[in-house]
């Protein structure tokens, strides 16, 4: 049984759509169809209005607080759209404020760099909310001149969900003109995110809405298009601008299977409905500390702070062990930390197919034979 913060377990239904006969997407009318059906339906579980790429206008900067968004799927695993957010917006100068308490957070900062950008990296301790009273300080100093701000809404890592709506005011309060990225590859779809105050808001397939990986995806408002125009990306593959407009063709062959086992798995999580995906992973979440507790372990943030998609367990120096022994005893996969923190963070993903209460149950039950 996968229990990892993704790849998630991916259900009958998406697995059988992946079996039906290839779709050329390069030559079959049909594939062009399942994809905007496919950024429809993003646009549902982003929250925001798609305007459809084809018909987006180029010199309209908008703002970042309009409720349209055009959605983008790109070929490639959720650290592409990392990647490409980086290198649609960022040359050699662009100041980039990077906003973290996580190794994806940090993980912006090198990106930056990579691209020939100025990172400010204004970081706390993995365990730690984000710095806000840092960010004041980065963002009122004499010689801020930020164009971007990138933070991540859930650190997977830690299991921590970031309240990025304090850190978005600030940043809207100091510059209304910086442009925003935010991470939420992890918490789109199992958690409410604010995508109508971001510029691109980042997600990906094999999280909460349990499909394979292979696919990122993208909400992107006006004018972080208008700011990509202008800076012209390099990029063929880490890029946003192509996918602006698909009306004719797409920049290259995109992953017609991944595509249509996301189509089936969006199918399940508006069949579903909003509300009630969002209390499934409540209580999943709810249940699986509960339990913890009882066995007396630590979660990494406090229950307040920890995502309703991820629970990271305390067992220092034992991560890699209980790991092991859950799979060769129990068929149960769970995920160890990263980094640092690698041999001492045991983490349980309740996200997607598998924020379910009896799927936590069972791997609890499997985790406290283990102990």
């Amino acid at each position: 049984m996968l229990m990892t913060p993704g790849p998630t377990a991916v259900p009958e239904p998406v697995r059988e759509a992946m079996s039906r006969e290839l779709i050329n997407p390069d030559v079959d009318p049909r594939f062009r169809e399942i994809y905007g059906r496919v950024t429809e339906r993003l646009a549902t579980v982003y929250g925001v209005d798609s305007g459809g790429a084809e018909n987006a206008g180029a010199d309209d900067r908008g703002s970042a607080a309009t409720a349209e968004r055009d959605v983008v799927v790109l070929g490639g695993e959720g650290i592409l759209g990392l990647e490409a957010a980086v290198a649609s917006l960022v040359e050699p100068g662009t100041e980039v404020l990077c906003l973290s308490n996580g190794l994806y957070g940090e993980g912006f900062a090198d990106f930056v760099e990579s691209y020939g950008g100025e990172a400010t990296l204004v970081a706390a301790p993995h365990d730690e909310p984000l710095p806000l009273d840092a960010l004041d300080e980065a963002l009122a100093a004499d010689d801020a001149d930020f164009d971007l701000a990138t933070t991540v809404h859930c650190e997977t890592p830690t299991g921590t969900l970031n309240d990025i709506d304090a850190a978005l005011d600030r940043i809207e309060a100091a510059d209304g003109e910086i442009l925003t990225v935010v991470d939420a590859v992890s918490s789109l779809g199992g958690v409410a995110v604010p995508t109508d105050r971001i510029d691109v808001c980042l997600g990906a397939s094999q999280k909460c809405f349990s499909a394979p990986p292979g696919l990122a995806t993208a909400a992107v408002s006006d004018r972080a298009w208008a700011a990509m125009e202008e800076r012209d990306p390099h990029s063929l593959y880490a890029n946003f601008l192509p996918f602006r407009d698909v009306s004719d063709e797409f920049p290259y062959t995109h992953l017609t299977t991944e595509v249509v086992a996301l189509d089936a798995a969006l199918d399940l999580w508006l069949a579903e409905g909003l509300d009630a995906v969002r209390e499934r992973h409540e209580s999943a979440a709810a249940r699986c500390r509960e339990r913890g507790a009882a066995l007396g372990l630590e979660t990494v943030p406090d229950s307040e702070r920890s995502s309703p998609t991820v629970t990271a367990f305390r067992v220092p120096g034992r991560a890699a062990e209980l790991q092991e022994r859950l799979r060769e005893a129990h068929d149960v996969v769970l995920a160890t930390g990263l980094g640092e923190s690698a041999d001492d963070i045991l983490r349980v993903g309740h996200m997607g197919h598998n924020a379910r209460v009896d799927r936590v149950e069972e791997t609890m039950d499997a985790l406290e034979a283990v102990l």
